[in-house]
């Protein structure tokens, strides 16, 4: 009969795993804790002004936007869960009761799978517009908010499994090391599952990369060639770029991680970096605000409007204000095929 330690405490589990379990602040402890608040704090501020912004800003009220304040709202969830290990950790985390313990771990998986999965929604969504040169994508209010919801249903799903089941609670020869109560196959799950997500990443947005490079070669040879859509497509795969290195650098070390650790590495030293990697993980939460938001320049005025709503009436949008967007928009070059000016 299989037996089940379900009135063991949080220590039982740690010194069965081998990791270990301070009773004092260390240096390291209160190195992790003072960078893990700071980024928590700023990755909260930058992320809830890009909702307020999306909220407020009517010329925002189109479905990429929508995935951009969903992606904001699973950073800004993030930060809260991210926050939330901090005041949960170090000699803290031998007081925490079996309970207490999963809801901090439950908080963290989900919100970074919630943003993981809204990132690939939006590389599917700029796919679909840079290649058929729209405006805004054709998705309906109704079908953006059903894509909402499936995404934090996944998000939960994934979150709660160890909860109600997939932990190491009966199976302690299972109990991986950087999670003492997740079993080593949910890591080996998780980490696959990213992994794949980011593989679907990468070939979307290197898809997105190489169509207008050679858009811009054929382009190039016109002699109408528009001189603002060179700068536009300029703009464009810098953006790509960008999104991909920061997604790689933050993401890809703690899927390793995790992945080594579920697949019972005996000689990786998977302890010694897993806070770092999961620190570089809720960085990319703050990243994302930057590279999806803060290099709109309509975003970027909204900002502006917002901090200073103080000392300036914020004006309001004309109509007429309304059928350019700086996110992406027209424009008529002399042989007279529009182009799209787009920095996502």
């Amino acid at each position: 009969m299989t037996r089940c330690y379900y009135n063991e405490t949080i220590e039982f589990f740690y010194n069965n795993s081998g990791k270990e379990l301070s009773r004092v602040w260390r240096n390291k402890d209160v190195l992790v804790v003072v960078l893990g608040l700071t980024v928590s704090i700023i990755v909260l501020l930058t992320n809830l002004l890009v909702i307020t912004a999306i909220a407020i800003n009517k010329r925002f009220h189109y479905p990429i936007y929508y995935l951009l304040g969903n992606l904001a709202a699973a950073d800004l969830f993030a930060g809260i869960a991210y926050l939330f290990l901090m005041f949960h950790t170090g000699p803290n985390t031998a007081q925490l009761s079996l309970k207490t313990w999963f809801v901090r771990q439950s908080l963290l998986d989900t919100s970074l799978t919630a943003s993981v999965v809204n990132l690939l929604a939006i590389a599917v969504e700029r796919h679909q517009t840079v290649f058929t040169m729209q405006l805004h994508s054709k998705m309906s209010n109704q079908r953006v908010i059903i894509l909402i919801v499936c995404i934090w249903l996944t998000a939960l799903l994934l979150g709660l499994i160890p909860s109600y089941g997939w932990h190491c609670l009966c199976s302690l020869k299972d109990c991986s090391r950087m999670a003492p109560l997740y079993s080593r196959r949910y890591l080996t799950f998780w980490a696959i599952s990213n992994l794949f997500i980011f593989l679907i990443m990468v070939v979307v947005y290197t898809h997105i990369f190489i169509y207008v490079k050679r858009k811009m070669a054929r382009m190039s040879r016109h002699t109408s060639f528009h001189p603002r859509y060179r700068e536009t497509m300029i703009n464009l795969i810098k953006t790509v770029i960008i999104i991909l290195s920061a997604f790689v650098i933050c993401w890809t070390p703690g899927q390793v991680v995790l992945l080594l650790d579920g697949l019972g590495c005996e000689s990786c030293d998977v302890l010694s970096v897993e806070k770092y990697v999961l620190l570089l993980a809720e960085i990319n939460s703050l990243i994302n605000a930057v590279v999806y938001s803060y290099r709109d320049n309509e975003m970027r005025s909204t900002f502006r409007k917002i901090l200073c709503f103080a000392c300036h009436r914020m004006p309001k949008y004309s109509p007429a204000s309304v059928k350019s967007s700086t996110t992406e928009h027209r424009i008529l070059p002399q042989n007279g095929h529009p182009v799209m000016d787009s920095t996502l």
